[in-house]
């Protein structure tokens, strides 16, 4: 089972669901990926999404990835991908695969260049992240960077939003 644990600072518009959008994403991430019989697994994995400002995800960009700016989107994986498999064929347990942190200022920023909700362009990070916490990387190289966007549209397909990069193309 995929358990979403929400924290939501007061930067974002309190009217919205956000922990709902961070569960329905992340739920669709993992559907959509290698790993999408955790959701059916007895053992319990939980994702903890934290929505907050520019500022704070640019102190942990800062600290952890050398970059004093703010970025969308920050994950934290907390298990190798390999562990990850293992506790769900054991069948029971619990792990953490980690923390999301997204920035609101430039989720919104991005959104807007978009031309799509922050709701929606929030849903794409978070599924971005999750995929970061279950392993997936763009960075390594082109055939891992393809095979990770296609996961994102599949897991965005999932919950009604178009192909994200479809839009950039644009």
């Amino acid at each position: 089972m995929i358990l979403v644990e929400s924290d939501v600072s007061e930067e974002w518009d309190s009217r919205r669901d956000w922990p709902g959008l961070a569960d329905r994403a992340a739920q669709a991430a993992v559907g959509a990926s290698a790993y999408a019989g955790l959701i059916a697994s007895a053992a319990d994995f939980e994702i903890s999404v934290r929505f907050t400002s520019d500022e704070e995800v640019r102190a942990l960009n800062a600290q952890w990835r050398a970059k004093d700016k703010p970025t969308n989107v920050l994950s934290f994986p907390m298990i190798e991908p390999d562990l990850i498999a293992a506790i769900a064929k054991a069948g029971d347990g619990e792990a953490l695969l980690g923390d999301i942190v997204v920035a609101h200022g430039v989720c919104a920023r991005e959104a807007a260049e978009k031309g799509v909700s922050v709701e929606t362009h929030a849903a794409h990070l978070i599924v971005h992240g999750t995929l970061h916490l279950l392993g997936y990387d763009h960075e390594t190289n082109d055939d891992d960077a393809d095979a990770m966007e296609a996961t994102e549209r599949r897991a965005l397909a999932a919950i009604g939003i178009s192909d994200p990069y479809l839009i950039e193309e644009v």
